[in-house]
């Protein structure tokens, strides 16, 4: 039987906050697995968690103490502060060909930045189209009030905007799309882009666009899906600075949308937070201005990790995988009888080897992993041989 594309949702709590229906986080549930062995001294691979292994440059962290120390550690704009709207203005203009004003843009952490554009985009009701398989985006949306639906990629985890198509309905108030994607490592074309900003534009919905990868690509360009419009218009587009500076525990973000979308999200900052701190925001001006050979430097590091996972997997029968185009991720698919939650709780256990399982990210991940090369070197051969040790002896 065919798996709906509907989430399962409480309808008693629409327009809710619905915790109680919102499960705890496989994924750092098994991280802080991977934390509680490693403190009982187990030898622990952690190949699980999204983040760099490399630290912040000091440079950047240089500025958040100079700003600290200067005594701007007092309330701010909501919006961000002048530094920060003007740096972003400047790098989406010249890095993501984005004909953005400073008033389209905010400071905010990336992923609370992907709620906030949820709810600016739904007002709490209606259906969101969410990939499969995706990063975690189905709980924000239920959080929302919102209904997550979700849509299939092609088979190459490409755009197919066909699905996108047959999954609309005219309560479809907004189309999220990750590039480069997390956990597949796929980049979306020119021209599926065009193809999902066209539909959207014939149809008047809302594309939020996660663009936390957009430095560490590989071979080929990156494009933003905000660069095909004039100007800021249905194409909500969200940054991060965590992947691209080893930033991941800064929060530090940021979005570009329309006027009138970046005052809801003003308007969702001033009732909730505030303000994000000043220090950290002058830090990611910085960043966002000189900061690009550090990011250069973090990604042919990666570059050769990719090389270094891809010929471990190699030698591993029963994986099936392609080439990771962009972001630090390889998805394999494995030939076993074992779901992927039991298998990835059974490697952590057995060798202490921690991947996340394929189907916390939609049903079409279900007999995939998700492996992270973000790992330092030692750890990713190390972890290989183990995770190859452990499919050796799984039945088929």
């Amino acid at each position: 039987m065919q798996q709906s594309s509907r989430l399962k949702s409480n309808p008693s709590v629409r327009g809710a906050l619905p915790l109680r229906d919102i499960g705890d986080s496989v994924s750092y549930g098994i991280f802080g697995k991977v934390n509680e062995m490693a403190s009982r001294g187990v030898k622990v691979y952690p190949l699980a968690i999204g983040e760099p292994s490399f630290s912040t440059p000091r440079a950047i962290i240089a500025k958040a103490m100079e700003s600290m120390v200067a005594g701007d550690t007092h309330y701010v704009s909501s919006y961000g502060i002048p530094e920060v709207r003007a740096a972003i203005r400047d790098k989406v203009r010249r890095r993501n060909r984005i004909n953005a004003e400073i008033s389209n843009t905010i400071f905010m952490s990336t992923k609370l930045a992907v709620y906030a554009s949820i709810v600016a985009a739904t007002d709490g009701a209606g259906e969101v189209l969410i990939p499969n398989p995706g990063y975690f985006y189905s709980q924000p949306v239920v959080l929302s009030g919102a209904e997550p639906v979700r849509y299939n990629l092609a088979g190459d985890y490409s755009l197919d905007v066909d699905d996108v198509r047959k999954r609309t309905t005219k309560k479809t108030k907004a189309i999220i799309l990750n590039t480069p994607s997390n956990p597949t490592g796929k980049m979306f074309s020119r021209r599926e882009l065009k193809a999902l900003l066209d539909f959207s534009r014939e149809r008047k919905i809302y594309l939020i666009s996660d663009e936390s990868y957009e430095d560490l690509v590989y071979e080929k360009e990156h494009v933003s899906v905000g660069s095909l419009e004039r100007e800021p218009a249905l194409v909500i587009s969200v940054f991060s600075l965590s992947k691209s500076f080893a930033m991941t525990g800064w929060r530090a973000g940021y979005v570009v949308a329309d006027q009138t979308v970046i005052g809801l999200l003003d308007r969702f900052i001033e009732h909730t937070l505030s303000c994000f701190p000043p220090f950290i925001q002058l830090a990611s001006a910085y960043a966002l201005r000189s900061g690009g050979s550090s990011t250069r430097r973090f990604r042919e590091e990666l570059r050769g990790r990719r090389a270094l996972m891809e010929r471990m997997m190699k030698g591993i029968p029963r994986l099936e995988f392609g080439r990771a185009e962009g972001a630090f991720y390889v998805f394999p698919k494995y030939d076993a009888k074992i779901g992927s939650l039991e298998f990835s709780r059974g490697l952590l256990d057995s060798k202490g080897v921690a991947v996340l399982p394929g189907s916390i990210f939609g049903p079409a991940g279900e007999k995939h992993l998700r492996i992270s090369f973000a790992a330092p070197r030692e750890t990713i051969r190390e972890g290989m041989g183990l995770l190859g040790e452990f499919v050796g002896g799984l039945p088929h």
